[in-house]
Order: C-alpha cells, then sequence, then structure tokens
C-alpha cells in the first residue's frame, strides 16, 4: 500500500489530504482521506490565559508540556507569561492611580464657565427682538 500526502492550501490554512491506492481494487479508483482542520478561532479568556501564563512561570513544566496540556500554540504561552511579568507592576498601584476617575477641581471649574456662559447669553437674548427673544 502507497500512501502520498498533498497538501492544499483552503482559506490560507494548509490542509493534509492523504492518497491512498490500494493494490487489490483497481488502480483506477484511488481512496481518498481529508483531514481538515477547523477554521474556528480560538479567543480564550483572560482568566484562561492567566492560569496557563502562571503555570508557565512556575517552570514546573516546559512550554511544550505545556502547550500540549491546555491544548494551545507554544508561542501563545511565552507571548501570555511575558505579558503578565510587563503588567505585573499594574496589580500594585500604578495603574490603580490611573483609574480613579475625574478631578473634581476641573470639574467646578468647567460648571462655574457653564453658569457664566448662560448668564451672558440669557442676557444678550433680553436685548435682541425676535421669535427666539425671551418674552
Amino acid at each position: 500500500m502507497a500512501d502520498r500526502i498533498f497538501g492544499r492550501r483552503r482559506q490560507g490554512r494548509l490542509h493534509q489530504v492523504a492518497r491512498r491506492s490500494d493494490r487489490t481494487k483497481a488502480a483506477a479508483t484511488p481512496t481518498i482521506i481529508v483531514a481538515f482542520i477547523s477554521d474556528a478561532i480560538c479567543n480564550h479568556t483572560p482568566a484562561f490565559k492567566a492560569k496557563v501564563a502562571i503555570a508557565a512561570l512556575k517552570g514546573d513544566q516546559t512550554v511544550a508540556e505545556l502547550a500540549k496540556r491546555f491544548d494551545v500554540h507554544p508561542n501563545s504561552i511565552v507571548q501570555w507569561k511575558s505579558q503578565l511579568l510587563d503588567r505585573a507592576g499594574e496589580v500594585f498601584g500604578a495603574g490603580a492611580l490611573k483609574e480613579q476617575g475625574p478631578d473634581v477641581k476641573e470639574l467646578h471649574a468647567k460648571i462655574g464657565q457653564l453658569a457664566l456662559e448662560n448668564d451672558f447669553l440669557e442676557r444678550a437674548l433680553g436685548r435682541v427682538d425676535g421669535p427666539s427673544a425671551k418674552r
């Protein structure tokens, strides 16, 4: 039995097609076995990424073992691990200062400015005669 593997492109991904010709059957009817790769894109949750990155930081297993265990690509594990190391400081305070919200002094200044503009426009419309003027 002779087996041959052909690579076929489908929507940017390589699919493998195995062509098998049985010597017991007629040579004109080869059996074709097609293995399709799922086209679904895996979007992992942030909790899953953190779990995998923490497991990689522990160092108990190699990246290849973790990739097999969690069924993800090794490059993804390395990327998530580096992201965790880069952003670890944000957890303990650096990022918390940015998330406090707007400055109260700036909001009070803006309210005062809008109040002055309203008073000015109110007086200006009182002087103008017309349909939009104050009555």
